[in-house]
């Protein structure tokens, strides 16, 4: 699990976002240029590492009846997807546009159950994924990247 402060920073990874402080050491995420009234991206993110991400009835989420995904046990990429698809949702943005955010790195190294390693790389313009030496697959922005890596069962590895 991410704690309180792994959590915040990759959340402040996302410039469009500003944090507002709320009751008992919460923070909430406030996406200003929402074309709703709907503003909270991250809604209460507590000390304690729980908090909620508003993805409304996007698939792929277990919400609650106000639309919130509990991100307690979010992985990194989970949560920055979640992120990113409220922001897209919110802004009415199309599914391919890239959400601005920064990665922690321009490699990274991802993982699945049976200990097999991808390593994702950001060269020129391009998300590469490669096996060992050998390149599997190209794409144009980290999302879509992250995504893939995701479908196929693969999790960002952090030492």
């Amino acid at each position: 699990m991410l704690t309180f402060e792994e959590k915040k920073a990759i959340i402040e990874t996302f410039p469009q976002l500003t944090a507002k402080d709320v009751s008992m050491k919460r923070i909430n995420y406030h996406f200003e240029d929402s074309l709703y009234e709907k503003t909270v991206v991250v809604h209460h993110l507590h000390p304690n590492g729980n908090g909620f991400v508003f993805v409304a009835d996007l698939p792929g989420y277990e919400v609650n009846d106000k639309g919130l995904v509990n991100i307690r046990e979010a992985s990194e990429a989970e949560l920055r997807a979640a992120i990113a698809d409220s922001i897209r949702y919110l802004s009415d943005k199309p599914e391919d546009e890239v959400i601005e955010q920064v990665p922690l790195s321009e490699e990274q190294e991802w993982r699945n159950r049976d200990g097999q390693t991808l390593l994702l790389v950001n060269e020129d313009l391009l998300w590469n994924v490669y096996t060992g030496l050998n390149l599997e697959e190209s794409f144009e922005s980290f999302k879509e990247a992250e995504r893939y890596l995701l479908e196929e069962g693969f999790r960002l590895y952090t030492k």
